[in-house]
This record gives C-alpha cells, sequence and structure tokens, in this order.
C-alpha cells in the first residue's frame, strides 16, 4: 500500500465494508431476526427480477480487490518479477508490492466464497464465508507485521497502531465462527473495520499529502505521540458514528416503516 492512493483506496473499501455490516447488525437488532439470515425481498415478477434476489457484497469485494491489484502493478515501473538472477545470485525484487497483491488476494478470495455461498449454493454456508474472512485476516496479520520492518517514527507508529487494529479484528472474526448470530462481535467487527478504513486513509494523508502543509518529522517526539493521539481521535469519532448509524436505522425501520 505504498503512495497516498495505496493507502486511500485500500482504507476507504474497509471503512465502507464496515459501514455495510453496521446497518446489517443494527436492522437485525431492530427488526429481531438473526444477523446472518436478513428477510429478504419477496420474489416479484418481471425482467428484473431475478437481480432483485442478487447479494451483491461479493460482487465487490471482487471488483474492489481487482481495481487495487491494478493499481499497485500500474506502479511497478519495470518488469513486474519475484526472482532476479544477476551473476549467479537470487534476489527477491519488489518485496512490498507482493505484500499488497497478497494482501488484495485475500480480499478476492473471500469474495469469491461469498459470491458462490450466497447466489451459487441450493442453501447459503455462512460458516463458509466466515471461515475465508478469517483466514483473510490471519494472512493480513503476519503481512502487515513484516510491512513495518523497513519503517521508522511517524511510519512505524502509525502502521503499529494499524496492526494492533487488525489483531483485534483478527479475534473477533474468529470468535464468530463458534457465536456467528452475535451481535455484539458483529458490532465490534464493523466498528474494527471502520477503524481500520479511517485510519488507513488518515496515513496516507499524514505520510503524503499532510493536509496543515508540513510534514511530519521522524525525529520529533511530539509528532510521534501525536500519531496515537490522532488515533484515539478515530477510535471516538468512529464510535460516534457507530451511534449516528443506530439512530438512523431506529427511525426507519421503528418510526417510518
Amino acid at each position: 500500500m505504498g503512495g497516498f492512493e495505496g493507502h486511500l483506496y485500500p482504507g476507504l473499501s474497509f471503512f465502507l465494508y464496515g459501514l455495510y455490516h453496521a446497518r446489517l447488525v443494527f436492522r437485525a437488532l431492530l427488526c429481531n431476526c438473526p444477523v446472518q439470515y436478513l428477510p429478504r425481498r419477496p420474489w416479484s415478477k418481471g425482467r428484473w427480477a431475478r437481480l432483485q434476489q442478487v447479494h451483491y457484497v461479493g460482487l465487490v469485494k471482487i471488483l474492489s480487490a481487482c481495481i487495487l491489484a491494478a493499481q499497485e502493478l500500474h506502479s511497478v515501473p519495470l518488469q513486474f518479477v519475484l526472482i532476479s538472477k544477476i551473476y549467479h545470485q537470487r534476489n527477491f525484487l519488489y518485496r512490498k508490492q507482493w505484500q499488497h497483491l497478497t494482501m488484495y488476494a485475500t480480499f478476492f478470495w473471500s469474495g469469491c466464497v461469498d459470491v458462490v455461498s450466497q447466489n451459487l449454493l441450493a442453501q447459503r454456508c455462512a460458516v463458509l464465508e466466515q471461515g475465508a474472512q478469517a483466514l483473510g485476516m490471519f494472512l493480513l496479520l503476519p503481512l502487515m507485521v513484516s510491512h513495518t520492518r523497513d519503517s521508522e517514527g511517524v511510519e512505524l507508529q502509525a502502521h503499529v497502531l494499524l496492526t494492533q487494529a487488525m489483531f483485534l479484528l483478527m479475534l473477533v472474526v474468529t470468535a464468530e465462527l463458534w457465536a456467528p448470530n452475535s451481535p455484539q462481535l458483529r458490532g465490534m467487527k464493523a466498528f474494527f473495520y471502520m477503524v481500520i478504513g479511517s485510519w488507513l486513509m488518515q496515513i496516507g494523508f499524514m505520510l503524503f499529502k499532510p493536509i496543515s502543509g508540513y510534514k511530519w518529522m521522524d525525529d520529533d517526539k511530539n509528532d510521534i505521540v501525536f500519531v496515537t493521539t490522532f488515533f484515539c481521535w478515530h477510535v471516538a469519532l468512529n464510535a460516534i458514528v457507530m451511534l449516528w448509524i443506530y439512530g438512523v436505522s431506529f427511525w426507519w425501520y421503528c418510526c417510518i416503516r
């Protein structure tokens, strides 16, 4: 996720996915139905009747992963290879780009599983979807840990906090395998997705396009300390967004409909 776009677009994907899950869990709570199997629209006759029954979340995951992978490949100036043999020596090339593509491959894999389970199988297999999601998080976490090896100062602190949020999300999606209809776990999952997404976007602005116009300094202890302060503000702001979503959902499902 190098560069400004490399942080902005994945962060936006995480954040929107968290918003989607927040809407699902609050709708399930207010409509008194399991989170996994929300009420679907009744079958209707017409040319677009089948399209109304299709779940598009998996397709959006696949499309997002393909766009992110294309953006990553476009940033490689030369031939994109894994190993270069020069003077009888083996050298791995583009290690960070390969890490990014592996991350995007987890999104693609999860999207494919969602499409198969929700649209192709005779009966939806929610355990399969959650298992693919948990596997993706198990892959993302060690990649993020190794991703920080060449970082220092502000960049290192920001990515350590991001790794912390991903670790908590991994614990939540793992626990969800044993309690798939727990609204508490679903709410926490939505919340951590939003935190990761908003913080990824913030990292892009801090490192490449600071809003204040002044570059963050790696040798300034105040800058490093304020990275953690800004992360805490992100956590608080995302909690406020969750409350706002609940308020809108309550107004829509309990007062309007």
